[in-house]
């Protein structure tokens, strides 16, 4: 069995990570020699969690999930993943912001 797993810091940031053994790994974070992102961030809390049956899944779900922006893992933290397409899409109004540059206009005038 392998895992992905995100853990929370205690300066309130993730990091996400894969193993093939959860507990021992969180033991190494606990102890100071996980990663040297959490070394300076102890303690650490595993807050989510994904089994896989091969290793090279885990580790392509851990690539996967650490280019997200914070508010797509919380969402997958917090277990709504119907919110995950939403926070993957960049939303580009034209029409928006071309009425916003007109108040900005109005209002310097």
């Amino acid at each position: 069995m392998a895992w992905m797993y995100i853990l929370e810091c205690c300066d309130g940031s993730y990091y996400v990570g894969s193993t093939k053994n959860l507990e021992r790994r969180l033991s190494q974070h606990q102890e100071g020699s996980g990663a040297r992102y959490t070394t300076r961030r102890l303690p650490v809390k595993l807050v989510y969690c994904e089994e896989y049956d091969r290793v090279s899944d885990a580790f392509y779900r851990e690539k996967q999930v650490q280019g997200w922006r914070r508010a797509k893992r919380e969402a997958l933290i917090n277990g709504s993943p119907e919110l995950l397409p939403a926070l993957a899409k960049k939303i580009f109004d034209r029409s928006k912001i071309e009425r916003e540059d007109f108040v900005l206009e109005q209002i310097g005038s």
